[in-house]
C-alpha cells in the first residue's frame, strides 16, 4: 500500500503536530516539524508527508491528496480527536478502500476507546512508536501479525502484543531529506529560534519523573535511547551540504542534555561543521557540558522550569531545584547561551501565593524569552491519575472552539478561571516590565530583522490576548 503521512487541519496557528508539545493554538506563531511521521516515510516507497496546517491545507485540499493513498496515518492527540476522527470519516466516504489509521499518545493509552469513537471510520490504532508498524501494513502483512496496533473484529477489539521498544536508532533513516522532498522548510517558525530551522532527534525517551510530562509516560518511554554520535553527524552534514538556507538546528530531543556523555561526544563531532543548534534542556546541566556545546555551536536552550515555587516542584517529580536552575542561568548566561523557559500555572499545590512567586522567580531569572501554559492532566500521565483520584477535572474540553487552551483543572482553593487568568497575569508583568521593554528597544535599533520580528510578535500577542479576553467572558 501507498502511505500519506497526514498531519490534518486543526485550528489556525495550532501547534500540536507529530513531533509538537504544545497541544493548543499558540499566542504566536510556532511550528514544530512532523518528525515521527517523517521517519517511516523515509522508510516506505512512494510515501507523502501532508503537514496541513504548516501549508494551510484545507480539508477539501487534503482529499483530494489522500484519494491517490491506499492508507492514510494521522497523529492525534486528547484535545482533537473529534477533529481527527472527521476527518477520516470525509477520507472513507471518498474513497471507502482507504486504510485509515491513528498514532500518538492519545491513541496509545486509550486504543480501545479511540477505536469505538471512530468505530466503521478508524481501521487501526497504532500504540506507541509505529515506524515498523507502518512499514509492515504497507507490505501488507496481515493484521493480526503486525505488534503494536490495534482494531476492531466483529465489534471487538484485537490488541495485537506490544511492539518492543526501538533501540537501534542508527536503522531509522535521516528525516531531513524528507522535509527537503515533502514540506516547506522556509513556512516552520519559532519565534525564538533563527529561521529557517530543521528539527531532528539525536534520542528516543527521557529519564525524568515529572507527573505531567505526557511523551515519556505514554509513548517514548522513560528510558533514554541514543543514537550513535557518528549518525547524527552524517545527518548533519547532510543538512548543511542539501540545506543551504538552514540557519539553525533543533535537537528536539525530549532532553538532549540528560545524557552529557551523548551530548559532549555529539558536540565534538559536529563542532566542524560550524552549525548553529539548539537543544531541550533539564536546568541541572553542568557548565563544562554547556561550555562544550557553546563551543561547538549551541546558542539557545529551551528549559522547563514549570514553578517557582519549591514544593511545587518536589509535587511533580521535577528532579530539579530552584537553586540548581538558578545556577544553570548563571552558566548560560556566562556562556553567552540564551534561554526560553516554560513555565506552567495550576500544577498541584498552587495557590494565589505560588503563582506570584512563579513570576517573581521568572523575572528575576530574567530570561530572553518565555512560554507560560496551563496545567494539562493528559491521560496516561501520572498527573491526570492523581486529579482524577482528587476530583480536580472539571472539565473535559482541553481546548476552546478556536483551539487556544483552556483550564480543565479546579481546586478547592484555586478555581480555573483564577488559573486561567494567571497566564495573562504572568506574560503581562513578564515582557511589559521596563527592563524587558528597553532590552527589547535595544535590538530593534541595532537589528533591522530583530525589528520586524519583534514588532510581529508583539501584534499577534496583542490578538492573543484579546481572544482569550473573549473567550474568559
Amino acid at each position: 500500500m501507498k502511505p500519506l503521512f497526514l498531519n490534518p487541519p486543526t485550528f489556525e496557528d495550532f501547534d500540536g503536530g507529530a513531533g509538537a508539545r504544545y497541544q493548543a493554538s499558540r499566542e504566536v506563531t510556532s511550528f514544530w516539524y512532523p518528525t515521527w511521521l517523517c521517519y517511516p516515510a523515509g522508510m516506505i516507497e512512494g510515501s507523502r508527508v501532508v503537514d496541513a496546517p504548516v501549508q494551510r491545507l484545507s480539508i477539501e485540499e487534503c482529499l483530494a491528496i489522500a484519494k491517490d493513498y491506499d492508507l492514510v496515518v494521522m497523529y492525534t492527540s486528547t484535545p482533537t480527536l473529534k477533529i481527527d476522527i472527521e476527518t477520516a470519516r470525509r477520507i472513507k466516504a471518498q474513497k471507502p478502500g482507504t486504510v485509515t489509521v491513528l498514532t500518538g499518545p492519545h491513541v496509545t493509552i486509550q486504543p480501545e476507546e479511540s477505536l469505538k469513537a471512530g468505530a466503521g471510520i478508524i481501521d487501526i490504532v497504532c500504540r506507541g512508536e509505529f515506524d515498523y508498524a507502518v512499514k509492515e501494513l504497507c507490505e501488507g502483512r496481515e493484521w493480526e501479525r503486525v505488534e503494536g496496533i490495534s482494531f476492531l473484529r466483529n465489534g471487538q477489539a484485537v490488541h495485537t502484543p506490544d511492539r518492543p521498544i526501538l533501540t537501534d536508532l542508527d536503522a531509522l533513516p535521516f528525516v531531513a531529506p524528507i522535509y527537503k522532498r515533502d514540506l516547506p522548510i522556509k513556512d516552520y517558525i519559532i519565534p525564538h529560534f533563527k529561521s529557517p530551522y530543521v528539527a531532528i532527534y539525536t534520542s528516543r525517551g527521557c529519564p525524568a519523573k515529572c507527573t505531567f510530562c505526557l511523551w515519556p509516560q505514554t509513548y517514548s518511554g522513560q528510558k533514554m535511547r541514543t543514537r550513535s554520535p557518528q549518525s547524527v553527524y552524517e545527518e548533519v552534514k547532510w543538512i548543511k551540504e542539501n540545506l543551504p538556507e538552514v540557519r539553525d538546528i533543533s535537537f528536539d530531543d525530549d532532553t538532549f542534555s540528560a545524557d552529557k556523555k551523548h551530548a559532549r561526544a555529539v558536540a565534538e563531532l559536529i563542532k566542524p561543521l560550524g552549525v548553529s543548534w539548539v537543544i531541550n534542556a533539564r536546568a541541572n546541566c553542568d557548565f563544562e557540558t554547556l561550555k562544550v556545546m557553546r563551543d561547538a555551536g549551541l546558542h539557545h536552550v529551551i528549559v522547563g522550569f514549570e514553578s517557582g515555587n519549591a514544593q511545587i516542584l518536589k509535587n511533580i517529580k521535577k528532579g530539579v531545584t530552584k537553586e540548581q536552575a538558578i545556577q544553570f542561568v548563571k552558566d548560560c548566561k556566562k556562556l553567552g547561551i540564551t534561554i526560553h523557559g516554560a513555565f506552567i500555572m495550576g500544577l498541584p499545590g498552587e495557590t494565589k501565593e505560588t503563582i506570584q512567586e512563579t513570576i517573581a522567580y521568572a523575572k528575576m531569572l530574567d530570561l530572553e524569552s518565555i512560554q507560560v501554559s496551563l496545567a494539562s492532566p493528559y491521560p496516561g500521565t501520572e498527573f491526570f491519575e492523581q486529579c482524577k483520584r482528587e476530583g480536580w477535572i472539571a472539565s473535559d474540553a482541553y481546548i476552546d472552539d478556536t483551539g487556544h487552551q483552556m483550564c480543565v483543572i479546579n481546586y478547592p482553593h484555586l478555581s480555573n478561571a483564577e488559573i486561567f487568568k494567571a497566564v495573562e497575569d504572568f506574560y503581562n508583568k513578564f515582557y511589559f516590565r521596563p527592563k524587558y521593554i528597553l532590552r527589547s528597544i535595544g535590538k530593534m535599533i541595532v537589528n533591522g530583522e530583530e525589528r520586524r520580528k519583534l514588532l510581529k510578535e508583539g501584534k499577534q500577542y496583542l490578538d492573543y490576548m484579546r481572544k482569550r479576553k473573549q473567550t474568559a467572558s
